[in-house]
């Protein structure tokens, strides 16, 4: 007889949320008119110092190339060094997110072009939406002999594309790379879909890497639900929580400000962390791409101010510069 499938497996072979989370009100349209409307309203000044000079990023790369390291290269994309392995997660090095020409167009540049990478061995994916599964980066990626791990049903993306070693996961599969590295796929509260006739039909979810009994989570895009509860007690405590803290402000054309029930906002993310039992959390999925209708330069700000409500100190609410490559013993106890 065959086992009961899990929550969330349809019958259909589509995927759904962890029970408990939050449903989207399905009288709810979306319109472009009225977003690009409003987009045209945001100030487009970027604050100094929110993204490295190309020189700089590159020095610090070879200064720390013997290091344990973590570097932001924009939006969700970071390269993560842990001992002989290195790391990057949902790498987009395109000028837009979207298919072909369209799509939100970058107003960053990604700190490092892909021939500039270092030596990639181990290439997270948590989901297809087009800022994340950004299929030129996945085409010319310089490092197809990496080690890719993606959610289920995704695969195809790289099999046709010359990787070789691919690896689907559900929720709470775990591979263990080495001795000291170990990544576990864990469920977030999201969607997935490419084109108009693929909605949910392949997984989305967030990383844990352990490494050395260090935890640290590439939470990416997730809203609240009652999961991260659970997650907490279940693997926590994490030493480093990376999180959206951009894009939930979809108003007037969603019926409230400020929230969005598949992004957290900055006090969302800071309270995500504190179920997790975070020590320190990292914001990011902000101050890349116009996704939504904050201030381009917000997310920062309250992720910052809020950070003592939610139990961190101010300077355990990190956020990092476009090209901040900072040694991993700086951002965590080693």
């Amino acid at each position: 007889m065959m086992g009961k499938k899990p929550y969330h497996h349809l019958p259909d072979g589509t995927f759904r949320n962890p029970e408990g989370s939050p449903q989207r009100d399905p009288n709810v349209k979306w319109s472009y008119k009225i977003f690009n409307k409003e987009k045209k309203k945001l100030d487009m000044t970027i604050t100094d110092g929110h993204v490295l000079s190309k020189d700089q990023v590159l020095r610090d790369l070879e200064k720390l190339k013997d290091d344990d390291y973590i570097g932001w290269i924009g939006h969700a994309t970071f390269i993560i060094k842990l001992g002989n392995n290195t790391i990057i997660t949902d790498p987009i090095f395109s000028k837009n997110a979207g298919p072909l020409i369209f799509g939100p167009k970058r107003f960053t540049d990604p700190a490092l072009k892909l021939n500039q990478l270092p030596e990639i061995d181990l290439f997270l994916l948590t989901h297809n939406h087009y800022d994340h599964q950004d299929m030129m980066t996945i085409k010319r990626f310089p490092f197809k002999d990496a080690k890719v791990l993606v959610p289920l049903k995704l695969s195809k993306y790289f099999k046709t594309n010359g990787y070789n070693d691919i690896n689907e996961m559900d929720w709470y599969d775990e591979i263990n790379i080495n001795e000291n590295l170990k990544i576990t796929f864990l469920p977030a509260v999201h969607w997935s879909k490419r084109t108009l006739t693929d909605t949910n039909k392949t997984l989305w979810g967030n990383f844990l890497i352990e490494y050395n009994k260090k935890k640290i989570l590439f939470a990416c895009d997730t809203g609240l639900g009652n999961i991260y509860k659970y997650l907490g007690n279940k693997y926590g405590p994490i030493d480093l929580t990376i999180i959206n803290i951009g894009a939930y402000n979809f108003f007037p054309i969603m019926p409230y400000k400020d929230r969005s029930i598949y992004h957290t906002n900055p006090e969302e993310a800071l309270s995500i962390g504190r179920e997790l039992k975070s020590k320190k959390i990292l914001g990011m999925h902000w101050g890349t791409f116009v996704l939504s209708l904050e201030p381009i330069m917000e997310p920062p700000i309250r992720f910052k101010d809020n950070a003592e409500k939610y139990g961190f100190k101010k300077k355990d609410a990190i956020i990092f510069s476009i090209g901040q490559i900072s040694k991993m013993s700086d951002i965590i106890e080693y």
